[in-house]
């Protein structure tokens, strides 16, 4: 009997300590999928995002592989990270995870996987996302951001403010926006990056978080900016 309760106790620990490698493997590798989705979507000559708008903006949000699908009513959902600027200093905070989910009703058909990044504009965007469930359209203004480098259309833009919308799609889908979405910080995950009871305000305004070796890729494309 006690080598059985010995037995039982060290599979727990195994299984408990393979479950937290895991969950510490997922959001390291969302760091570095983001900064790879952040590089291939800002660096098209022609058709990347305006590197203008990267300089005068408050945050980033990039959302790898949206998943989208639906049949008149479509839903949403995904985890990527959002990273603050520090507009005196120009200093970037460390990324902090975020959930997105989202549905819509309208004409649509199909499914797809899509990468999104959105450029927050204002300060009064960025304070929006500390709230408990911030939602895009609502909250703040969203719209599809312009594209390559056209000095005038990003300055058009910047003086829209709210938040612009950039996405890369693969697959076939129709109509879905991320209009409504709501945007909410994922407690469980930016406890396994830095521990227990960081807050968004914590990660993104005070910075006092220092970010994880996963990040170094995404830091290192952002200081260009």
């Amino acid at each position: 009997m006690k080598k059985f309760i010995s037995c039982c106790l060290v599979a727990i620990c195994v299984i408990s300590l393979s479950t937290m490698a895991f969950a510490e493997d997922k959001w390291d590798n969302l760091l570095v999928e983001s900064a790879k989705v952040f590089e291939e979507m800002t660096e098209m000559p022609e058709t990347g995002i305006p590197s203008g708008l990267l300089e005068d903006c408050y945050a980033v949000a990039i959302f790898p592989n949206t998943i989208e699908g639906g049949f008149i009513i479509g839903a949403q959902y995904a985890q990527g990270i959002i990273i603050a600027k520090d507009k005196k200093t120009g200093a970037w905070s460390a990324p902090a995870v975020f959930n997105l989910k989202g549905g819509s009703f309208g004409w649509q058909v199909g499914g797809q996987a899509t990468d999104n990044i959105l450029l927050i504009m204002s300060e009064r965007g960025l304070d929006g996302l500390l709230r408990s469930k911030f939602k895009l359209g609502a909250d703040a203004a969203i719209s599809a951001g312009p594209l390559g480098r056209d000095a005038a259309a990003s300055t058009d833009a910047q003086l829209k403010g709210g938040i612009l919308s950039y996405s890369r799609s693969r697959g076939a889908f129709i109509g879905l926006k991320l209009d409504g979405s709501a945007v909410t910080f994922n407690k469980k995950a930016n406890k396994a990056l830095y521990g227990k009871g960081k807050t968004a305000d914590d990660i993104l305004i005070k910075k006092n978080v220092k970010p994880t070796s996963y990040s170094d890729r995404l830091m290192k494309n952002l200081k260009k900016y």
